[in-house]
Formats: structure tokens, sequence, C-alpha cells
């Protein structure tokens, strides 16, 4: 009995032994911004789907990405408060748990709604040119309409209250994480730490966007099949909505798992003499009570505020961090829309291009510093220099797309002859009963892209007697074939910019290369302006104001601007269900052009850093620099 005690107390403290090392935090912590950035990515390469599924506009599926940073913003004060007077690793076990179980919510509407439908032809032939029996049937809210609003309704209040969840969760991830990694690493190796901390971490974006490539592949209603749903769709359908909820189950897991070791890691870690001080140092001043704390809040608050190069660096980041994203959240939307790609395609690139580049940038960004022993000065001209060389990397993919696909009655009016006789495009279907909510593209002979088959007049339909699916419709009236009644193939007209996705996904990702080698320098400057008691602060300080003017407005303000380039919104019951179609010349312009302004700003802050330092004087990383004033 005696050995059998001893032996447990021997595997405990092997146990303690092993979990009291640094660099296995580092990996651990690693693996959950991994998960927890994988979840985000995740849900932001299923923005179209969403889109299609709930019938959302850009500006709402912006801010459902960004509602998480509202829990994460309001509870930052308290983690400025408890900084290291808590158990920093077992708080972000918990937070990682919370976060699991939001990501499970957010799958809910997909089971509490109607499985998802499309109008088919082959069963109802809704989608044809039937002639025309009530003038107002096409206006009429039937029982499907509602249900699609219901569903709506559901899905924002379970994912609204799901994303503050997890913003709550996430809050003490980050800062308790980086705090605690800058505690025990020593001077030297933090900032490489880090580095590999926020290099791996990158990757999670990446495997979202793989994920997303795999799981949008899967039909939406994989749990309820319908075959005859599918006999008409494939993934380059424009209504084809893959399986968005699946991926966040396997989301949820991945954070339940990598929260658990958080347990069994100790309050403090052995560090070396530096270290030791710092924390007899901080145990000696006098301990503040909550209540204490948020009377002192503001002056603390202001006195990070009146320190120029605290101020001016943050605000250089929110800037960047708006570029992020607009490029996490609507990357995707813009390849599908600009040059057709299928959503799991465009995550596919994503994915294996755009992410690996930045994460490669932020780990050598992290060697630079660590064997350049970069000094104060030289850190805004470095920064500077690969934001510049980004920001000019950009400039082509301005003109790498072109203009919007010729779309009868959208974009395009078209003008029929028949013989001496002529008449508009409105005419020709004018004894069609065509549903306002149709949404079924095909292409015509004449190049001409109409929204549904009745839009073009077609009175019937040829299949593929193998596979079963339709080829072309036919006997259409707004179509014109010569002298006679031309046809129309399902899906949209090809787009002659296609050839552009691959070039601009490499210059996008040698460009994200560029400016994420300044992502290090920058974070670690930020950290050593600020006092080692106040670290905690500063970063959580950090974190809220770029979520507040970075991470919380940027997506709203980017689907804004991509919505107001709309040609045609789909409405259902009198609501706004979704644009079905883009001014492609407009949504690049703005798109892109909204993000090079907020790399302009950034530059300009910048360079008010480096002009700063250059009247302080020159210091090295290795002293705080408060302690050099």
């Amino acid at each position: 009995m005696f050995e059998m005690e001893i032996h447990k107390e021997k595997n405990k403290a092997q146990l303690n032994s092993c979990f009291s090392n640094i660099k296995l935090f580092v990996l651990c912590q690693s693996l959950l911004q991994f998960s927890q950035l994988l979840h985000s990515t995740y849900l932001k390469s299923c923005i179209t789907t969403l889109e299609k599924r709930f019938g959302l506009s850009s500006q709402s599926s912006g801010t459902i990405t960004s509602l998480n940073e509202v829990g994460n913003s309001l509870l930052i004060v308290f983690v400025s408060y408890f900084g290291r007077r808590v158990h920093r690793p077992r708080l972000i076990g918990l937070g990682g748990l919370l976060m699991s179980i939001s990501a499970m919510m957010l799958a809910l509407p997909h089971f509490l709604s109607q499985p998802h439908t499309n109008n088919s032809v082959l069963q109802e032939k809704k989608e044809l040119c039937m002639p025309r029996t009530n003038f107002s049937e096409t206006s009429t809210c039937g029982q499907q309409d509602y249900q699609q609003l219901t569903d709506t309704s559901i899905m924002w209040k379970i994912m609204a209250i799901a994303q503050l969840l997890f913003g709550i969760g996430s809050v003490p991830i980050q800062p308790f994480g980086i705090s605690y990694v800058d505690d025990f690493a020593g001077p030297r190796n933090a900032p490489l730490y880090i580095a590999v901390l926020f290099a791996v971490s990158v990757f999670g974006p990446a495997f979202g966007f793989l994920l997303g490539s795999v799981m949008l592949k899967i039909y939406v209603n994989i749990d309820k099949p319908d075959p005859s749903s599918l006999l008409e769709l494939n993934l380059s359908d424009q209504r084809w909505v893959g399986a968005w909820w699946l991926g966040l189950l396997i989301s949820s897991g991945c954070l339940a798992i990598t929260s658990l070791p958080y347990f069994a890691f100790p309050r403090e870690m052995q560090a070396n003499k530096a270290e030791v001080d710092i924390f007899t140092e901080d145990s000696e001043k006098p301990n503040v009570t909550l209540l204490e704390f948020l009377k002192m809040f503001p002056r603390l608050f202001v006195k990070l505020l009146v320190n120029p190069f605290f101020l001016l660096l943050v605000l250089a980041q929110c800037s960047f961090s708006s570029v992020i994203a607009a490029l996490s959240t609507f990357l995707n939307k813009f390849l599908e829309c600009q040059y057709h790609a299928p959503a799991s395609y465009s995550s596919l690139l994503i994915g294996t291009m755009n992410l690996p580049a930045v994460a490669i940038g932020m780990l050598l960004g992290g060697v630079v510093m660590k064997h350049s022993n970069m000094s104060l000065k030289a850190i805004p001209r470095f920064s500077l220099a690969m934001i510049l060389i980004s920001t000019l990397l950009c400039v082509p993919i301005f003109f790498m797309g072109c203009a919007t696909q010729r779309i009868a009655n959208v974009n395009w009016n078209i003008t029929d002859h028949f013989g001496e006789e002529s008449r508009s495009f409105t005419t020709c279907n004018l004894n069609c009963s065509c549903s306002s909510t149709a949404f079924n593209p095909v292409c015509g002979t004449n190049n001409v892209e109409y929204i549904s088959p009745c839009h073009a007049g077609c009175t019937n339909f040829t299949m593929d007697p193998q596979n079963l699916q339709i080829q072309a419709y036919t006997s259409c009236s707004c179509v014109r074939d010569g002298d006679k009644l031309g046809n129309t193939h399902p899906g949209a007209c090809s787009n002659s910019c296609s050839h552009y996705l691959l070039p601009f996904m490499i210059l996008i990702s040698v460009a994200g290369f560029v400016a994420s080698l300044s992502h290090n320098p920058v974070y670690m400057m930020v950290l050593r302006t600020v006092p080692n008691d106040e670290k905690s602060f500063a970063i959580g300080i950090q974190f809220l104001i770029m979520r507040l003017l970075a991470w919380l407005p940027a997506p709203a303000l980017f689907g804004l601007a991509i919505d107001s380039t709309c040609l045609r919104w789909k409405w259902i019951c009198g609501n706004k269900q979704g644009c079905t179609y883009y001014n492609n010349d407009l949504f690049r312009s703005r798109y892109l052009g909204l993000q090079v302004a907020y790399k302009v700003m950034g530059i300009l802050l910048l360079a008010l850093v480096g002009w700063k330092v250059k009247r302080t004087g020159e210091y090295r990383l290795q002293v705080p620099f408060n302690e050099l004033l």
C-alpha cells in the first residue's frame, strides 16, 4: 500500500514536471489558437453558403461573423484586472471549452430548420413558362416563403447567442497565453516562441478553409437525403448549398480536445533570474480589489493612450487588421463572383496558397527579430517598407477582372425581332407565370443569362438519359436562334476572366507574405512599450482597441460596400433575402479599394512612429522601453 502511494506520488511529480515546460505550453497554446482560428475561418468560408441557405445580405453575414468580438470586448476589463492574479492556464482551458460549446450551437439552425429545397423542373415544372392563370400568383406569399423567413429568424437568434458566447470564451486565450509565454520564456526566446505560436496558429485558418473545401462539396441535406433534389444540381450550380453545419461539429471537437491539457499546467513556472526578480517585485506591490481596479481603470487606460508609441502602433495594427478581416471574411465570395469559382474550390485555393504564405511570413519575421537584434528605430522602417511593397503588389489586381455578364432584365435590355414585328424583352415572357422569387440561372444560345428558364420563356427541356440531368431548355420565346426560337442550358454563362484566378491568388499570396513579415516586429514593439507589471493590461487594451476599431466594424463595413454593388435582390414576402447578381467592376474596385485605403492609413501611422522614434533615440528591444525614458 505504501509503495502504491509512492508510485502515485512519483507519477504525479513526473506529470507536474512534464507540464512545467514552457515549450509544451507554447505547443498547447499554438494548437488551441490553431483550433480557434480553424473554427472562425471555417465559418467565414461558409459565408456565401449561409447567404444562400438563409437569404442574408453581405452586411448581415459580415455582422454575424464579427458578433463574437462583442462578447470579447465586454469582458476585457476583467482580463486586464486579473492578469497574474489568477491561474491563467486554467482560465484558458475554461475559455476553450466554452468556445467548443458555442461552435456546436452554431450548427443548431440546420437541425431546427426545415430541409433546404430547390424548385425542381423535373418534379413540378415550376421553373418553366406555364400559362398565366392568376395575375397575383407571382407575388403571393406561400407557406414555403414564410418558412424560409422563420428559418432565417431562428438562425439569427441562435448564431447571435453562439457568437457572443464564443467571444466570451476567447477572452483569456491570447492575453493570458501570450503574457504567460513572455513571462517564462526569457527575453531572448520570447520573440521566437511568440512568432512560432502565431505561425502555427495561422495554419488554423488554412485548415479551416481546407475543411470548408471538403464540407461544401457535400450537399447540405446529407443527413436528410432526398435524391430527387440533387438531380439538377452540381458543384458549379449557383443554387448548390454545401453541408456548412458538418464542419462546425468537427471544429467543436477540436476546441474541446485542445482545451483539456491546460488544467494540468502550473500557475507559475520556474523562470530565469530576471523573471524571478520581476515576480518578487510584483508580489511586493499591494493587492487591489476589483472595485478599486475599476476605479483605476480609466486612469490606466488614459495612461496607455497618451503613450504615443503604444497608441500609434495599435492604430496601425487596426488598419492592417481591417484588411485581414476583409480578406478572411469575403475573399471567398470575391472569387466566386469575379471568377465563377465554386465555393469549395475557392476555399481550397485560399487554404493552400494565401494562408500558408502568411504563416511563413510571420515565422520569418520572428526569425529576423531574433537574429538581427532589431532596434526600436529599425522596426518602423522595416515594417513600413514591407507594407509599402505589399500595397504596390496589389495594384495589378484591380485590372485582373472583367465586366458583369449580360443578364436579361437586370443589366441588359433585349429586343426580340420576329420578322417585321419588334417587341421588348418584357413582353416575350408576359404570359408566363414566373415566380418573383425564382433563381435558376440559364444561359441562352445568344450568350445572355436569364434568371430562370421561365424568364427566358422556355416551355420544355431535354434530358441526358445516362445521368438523368437536364441538357437544355427548349422553345424559349426570349431567345432567338436565327429565325427560330432558341434554347438555353442550365447554369450561368461562362466567365471570360476565369484565367485570371490563379495569377490573382499568386499575387495576393505574395503580397500577404511580404506584409506578414512586419507582424512580429510590430507586435514585439508594442510589448516593449509598457511596464512588465502592466503587460497583461496592455495586451488586453490592445485587443480591445483592435476589436472595437477593426475586427468588429470591418466585416460589416466591407459587407455594406459589397451590398452597394448589388444589381438584383431576391425578395420574399416583402423582405430582402440576399443578392443574386453583383456589378463585377464596382465589386472589385470598392472591395479592393477599401483595403488599399486601410493600408495607406497604416503606412502613415508607421511613418509617424518612425519619426517619433528618431526624435526620441534608438533603443534595444531587450530592455523595456518605459525603463529607458
